[in-house]
């Protein structure tokens, strides 16, 4: 028979009124928060106001971002030129888009094409110019930024810890202020301005064309900006890495699809028209954007001679599209050749 040492009611009631036996999640989650040195998850932190730290763990205001010991800092650094070419591309994806549906439905009955061309690129460089002064510091054609350290930072909303695994602490924020919205504002600002001047100026001048053809090109982007809207949105962070090299790519492919639309096989053919020189120059500024912004220009001496590739496409497309005319390749095969 064992005998068993009982604890005095009174003492097992005042243990059981300290330590309850089911504590509530927030309990939990509390103690976690406060046990802990450090906030969990990576982008919780802790508010600084006069120099302490007044605040729980939790989600950081906008502009700030929580540093190594989990405290929200000011975002204060510069972009760096990575940072500048991801915005420029970003810029440029409405007004290429512009110009390509301007003269796909301008085509050769209209004489207005020009001048709607210079209207997209205004409202493009307008609109570019607004943002950077509305962004902070405001006023100022310069912005403040946080640095991006790797792809997460884009999707924060994925990275919201669980400290109990019940309740989820919500720390979802810019972390690469300002990189995310300002895409989002200036694509705002390109619609407003398309919507006042575009439409005033094709009904004027765009008398070539018949009365549904007039505005397509305005229709075409109310379609892509908010495509263009998703596609930052959902692919921003993948874009801010991978942009270089879709530079490239596309601008390969629609070169060398240009020059054979054009049946360009010679520098004659090239030179025949204004328009195609026109084209040729455009597609290496994009060849070389491309290239400074996958070498980023850290070591001049070693990144500048690769520039000197910039003129290599075309001058390969040209010494070779002699050998792969369809017509030739055809005879050849007739003759037995």
């Amino acid at each position: 028979m064992y005998l068993v040492r009982q604890m005095p009611i009174n003492k097992r009631r005042q243990r059981g009124k300290q330590f309850p036996l089911w504590p509530s999640p927030n309990i939990y989650l509390n103690n976690a928060v406060a046990m802990s040195a450090t906030c969990p998850g990576l982008y919780c932190g802790r508010i600084m106001f006069n120099g302490s730290v007044e605040r729980d763990c939790g989600v950081c205001p906008r502009g700030e971002r929580a540093n190594v010991q989990k405290v929200c800092e000011r975002c204060t650094e510069s972009p760096q030129l990575y940072d500048w070419l991801y915005l420029g591309f970003m810029a440029m994806l409405p007004l290429v888009l512009h110009w390509f549906f301007i003269e796909w439905y301008s085509g050769k009955k209209s004489s207005s094409a020009l001048l709607q061309h210079i209207t997209a690129l205004l409202e493009c460089s307008v609109s570019a110019v607004v943002t950077l002064l509305v962004t902070e510091p405001i006023g100022m054609l310069s912005i403040k930024s946080c640095r991006v350290q790797m792809l997460s930072d884009w999707y924060t909303m994925l990275y919201n810890p669980s400290p109990d695994y019940i309740n989820t602490l919500h720390c979802t924020q810019e972390a690469v202020y300002p990189l995310y919205t300002i895409v989002l504002i200036y694509y705002a600002f390109c619609l407003v301005l398309m919507m006042l001047l575009r439409p005033l100026l094709v009904k004027k001048i765009a008398c070539g064309l018949g009365k549904s053809d007039r505005f397509k090109s305005i229709y075409a982007a109310l379609y892509f900006f908010p495509i263009l809207t998703v596609l930052q949105a959902v692919g921003g962070g993948l874009l801010y890495y991978a942009f270089p090299y879709i530079i490239l790519v596309l601008s390969l492919v629609t070169l060398a699809v240009y020059m054979s639309a054009s049946e360009i096989q010679s520098f004659k053919n090239l030179a025949a028209k204004k328009k195609r020189l026109v084209v040729l120059v455009s597609h290496w500024l994009l060849h070389a954007y491309g290239i400074i912004s996958i070498s980023r220009l850290d070591k001049l001496e070693q990144d500048l001679p690769l520039l000197a590739l910039v003129p290599g496409p075309a001058l390969f497309y040209i010494a070779t599209a002699k050998f792969t005319e369809p017509s030739r390749i055809l005879s050849e095969g007739g003759n037995g050749h």
